[in-house]
């Protein structure tokens, strides 16, 4: 089972190291040092096959790649497009179950919405999910949604962007133990981002310097020195 962290009411914003949820869009044939077991210790890894799982059959390098994390202990989470609950229902839940081939233990919902009235697919997904087998689920909106978001009691990451809009970033509707997604840092400021996004109460969530147009693309270049930042 994936244990990221959830919201702590009335916890102080600096906290401890946050958990890496590191999103690894490559192909392991592409880069297979990115996929290595030791590389990954330690972290979540969000596995996204072709924007999903694919339309066909697993695809043989990544059923492999996800099996030798798997012997290794080194959790993952099937990527899911939610396309801001403009997505067809039935193709959402396709991926959900598709996901059901490959050794992960839940779900990253990318591209949630905000408002309350996208949140069915969203709530929907999740217990399709869960009939599957899939426990684990990480909602993405990308910025801090709606409150009511909260009732479905699953961690939210409120910040997917470059390192200086973080720097700007207000945070308005983040809570501690949300997640925070950072790309696009200069590699000489990697831990100094690390302890920032440390000190903003983040719970989970990952640094890394590869920049736009595909910064989960592969590791952060200090890799693999812990990604997760310890505090000190």
């Amino acid at each position: 089972m994936i244990e990221l962290p959830r919201r702590v009411p009335g916890a102080a914003t600096a906290g401890p190291a946050p958990t890496t949820l590191l999103p690894l869009y490559v192909h392991p044939l592409e880069d297979p040092d990115a996929w290595d077991p030791e590389a990954l210790a330690g972290t979540t890894v969000i596995v996204n096959v072709a924007d999903g799982p694919g339309a066909g059959a697993p695809d043989e390098s990544y059923a492999e790649a996800t099996a030798r994390l798997a012997a290794a202990s080194v959790p993952m989470l099937g990527y899911v497009d939610v396309g801001h609950s403009a997505r067809p229902i039935a193709d959402i839940l396709d991926d959900v179950e598709r996901w059901s081939a490959y050794p992960v233990s839940g779900i990253f919902l990318d591209q949630c919405p905000t408002g309350a009235y996208g949140m069915g697919p969203v709530a929907l997904a999740i217990r399709v999910a869960r009939r599957a087998g899939l426990f684990a689920a990480v909602l993405n909106p990308g910025t801090p949604p709606e409150a009511v978001y909260r009732d479905l009691g699953v961690p939210i990451c409120v910040y997917e962007g470059s390192w200086d809009d973080y720097q700007e970033w207000a945070g308005e509707g983040a809570l501690p133990g949300d997640g925070h997604l950072i790309h696009s840092v200069p590699p000489w400021q990697l831990e100094h981002a690390r302890r920032v996004m440390a000190w903003r109460g983040a719970g989970f969530g990952v640094v890394t310097d590869r920049w736009m147009t595909s910064p989960w693309q592969g590791l952060p270049s200090d890799s693999p020195r812990p990604l997760a930042v310890v505090p000190g």
